[in-house]
């Protein structure tokens, strides 16, 4: 069997665990008043690759270990980027009305609801990473690590920087790269360094699992902002074209399309040179690289 063969099989397989393990939390967790319960589900269960938990399963897996080690931190990380998702989609931040193909919950539920959702979501992470730190030091270090990549020195730092330079003419290379990285990298190198931490690996195991998640963060927005040229809604599920739309910092509008191109490649390249780096049989891993850089949506 090929290594994509593999891949595409266990990440099947990783997917429809992860749906279980989600299945599992909402069958016990019933939310009043009703608006609330269902605006926090319709998110959740609007689909999408899950390409965070699957991404941390495959680095459990790669490290030694199994999708079951890292299942609730899996499930938070999924709420995190699913309350990003709704909050990203407000009309006072990105204004799209579909995601994944559906209407996106302030178009379904209202602004307030999707606001509200949102939040739900981010604090029901939290309690889970509380939760999951029972489990001694390793899942306390892991709990930490990923709500920080979540936070003020993560991912809300990279949207309040994507707002800020959003229309600004003197936006540059080194302004993308910080949106990048807090925006979309950070809760990447939570997927694949938290099960280095939870297996309470050698520091430098952990570093360049963060490393790896850093630049598949990279390539994968890049990547993301190459879809939103020539992409088409079919395959997306949301709204191609919005980023020139709206005057949006971005690889193509810094770079151009050819040259956004060649340094997505880069950062595919870069992936690869840290996965070898790993005492670790990491096949799988340079596979994931090699699907996200050909992805169309």
């Amino acid at each position: 069997m090929s290594l994509r063969k593999e891949l595409e099989e266990k990440m099947q397989a990783w997917r429809q665990y992860f749906e279980d393990v989600l299945q599992e939390y909402l069958q016990n967790t019933r939310l009043q008043p009703s608006v609330l319960n269902d605006s926090f589900r319709y998110s959740l269960l609007l689909g999408g690759k899950r390409v965070r938990p699957v991404l941390m399963f495959a680095c459990a897996q790669t490290l030694g270990g199994k999708p079951g080690d890292v299942s609730r931190l899996a499930l938070a990380l999924e709420m995190i980027h699913t309350y990003s998702l709704i909050h990203d989609d407000l009309p006072a931040m990105d204004n799209d009305d579909f995601r994944r193909g559906q209407p996106s919950s302030h178009k379904k539920f209202g602004e307030g609801q999707a606001i509200l959702a949102g939040d739900a979501l981010l604090n029901e992470a939290y309690a889970i990473c509380l939760e999951a730190c029972r489990g001694g030091r390793t899942y306390l270090e892991a709990s930490a690590y990923l709500c920080r990549c979540a936070g003020a020195h993560g991912m809300v730092a990279g949207q309040a920087a994507d707002l800020g330079w959003q229309g600004r003419e003197d936006a540059g290379p080194a302004n993308l790269d910080f949106v990048i990285l807090n925006k979309t990298a950070r809760m990447l190198m939570a997927a694949a360094a938290v099960p280095a931490y939870v297996y309470g690996l050698d520091q430098n195991i952990a570093d360049l699992m963060a490393e790896f998640g850093k630049d598949l963060g990279f390539l994968f927005q890049i990547t993301d902002d190459i879809l939103d040229v020539v992409g088409d809604f079919a395959k997306l599920g949301k709204t191609p074209g919005k980023d020139a739309a709206e005057d949006k910092l971005s690889a193509v509008s810094v770079y151009g399309l050819e040259k956004a191109q060649a340094l997505a490649d880069r950062y595919a390249d870069l992936c690869v040179q840290v996965l070898d780096q790993l005492p670790y049989e990491s096949g799988l891993l340079h596979e994931f690289v090699a699907m996200v850089r050909a992805r169309q949506a």
